[in-house]
This record gives C-alpha cells, structure tokens and sequence, in this order.
C-alpha cells in the first residue's frame, strides 16, 4: 500500500460522503466533494508516475473508483431530474461496456489500452458538464449531450487502439 493507492481508496470513501451531502440537499457542497474526489484522481496518478509506485492493483482500483464516483453523480442527478433519462442511459452503456469489455479481455491477457490525452479530456469534459448541471446552466443538458458523443468517440478509438495492440501480440506469438 503506497500514498497513491490511499488516495484512490480515499476517493471510494468519498462516495458516500457525496451521497449524504447530496441527498441532504446541499447540491453545490456536493459538487465540492466531486472536486475533491477529482483531484485525488489527479494527485495519485501524479504521485504514482513521480514515485515511480505505479501498481497493479493502483491501475485496476484507480478507473474503478472514478467510475464508481461517476456512476453515483449520474445516478443523484438522473434520480433528483437534473439530467435525462436518455443521457443517463448513454452513459451507463457507454462506461459499463468499458468496464466489462476492460475486464472480460484482462482476464482472457489481453493487453489493455492506458488512459490517453483522450480519455483524460473525456473525464474533464464530464465534470464541466457536471459543473454546469449541478450550478444550473440554460446550456447544461445540451452541453452534456456534447460530451456523451464525444466520450462515445474516444470509446472507438479505444476499441480500435485495444483491436491493434492485441493483433500485433498474435503475431509476436505466432513468429
């Protein structure tokens, strides 16, 4: 166990903090507690590459703790009407096809394809879009769908990066 791994353990824990304050009708304290979730994912990605402590188990809890925060801002919001139920539903297949797409190849040893320039834009465009919810912006949902289209964009590029970088493991393994 190393400072990036407490950190993204430190961010699981902030789901239910989250969720209280949510819950308790304080939406923009709320939002803070996402801010704070956000930049630990920052910290311990940061952390980890300047110490050199990047870890297996630091790579597969680190994407599982920002999904799991994601999932539960989604959830608040789609449950409380502060976003569709179409873009909700866009972004659970979205993030659950990664997610068992991710698990189902790594279990199989299947090489899996680290977070790009991409990825991390996606998540950032997902917090301003969040920022823009929870502070009740005219443009906020319309926003969100930009995000959602683009976020399915970067899941292609992933499939097509995941489809190459395994295609050129069988034919290492077949020479």
């Amino acid at each position: 166990m190393n400072l990036p791994n407490l950190l993204t353990l430190l961010r699981f824990a902030l789901i239910p903090v989250y969720v209280f304050i949510f819950a308790s009708g304080h939406m923009i304290t709320a939002f803070f507690v996402l801010v704070a979730a956000g930049l630990t994912d920052i910290l311990d990605g940061y952390l980890a590459r300047r110490n050199n402590q990047v870890t297996t188990l630091g790579s597969m809890l680190d994407p599982l703790a920002d999904k799991t925060m994601m999932i539960t801002v989604i959830l608040s919001l789609l449950i409380t009407g502060h976003i569709p139920w179409s873009a909700g539903a866009a972004i659970f297949i979205r993030d659950l096809g990664m997610i068992i797409g991710s698990a189902f190849f790594h279990f199989r040893g299947k090489k899996t394809v680290p977070a790009n320039w991409m990825g991390k834009l996606t998540t950032v465009l997902y917090y301003v879009a969040i920022m823009f919810i929870f502070f009740e912006q005219s443009f906020a949902t319309t926003y969100l769908w930009a995000v959602i289209v683009f976020s399915f964009i970067t899941s292609f590029i992933y499939i097509f990066l995941f489809v190459g970088l395994n295609k050129d493991q069988q034919i290492s393994k077949a020479e």
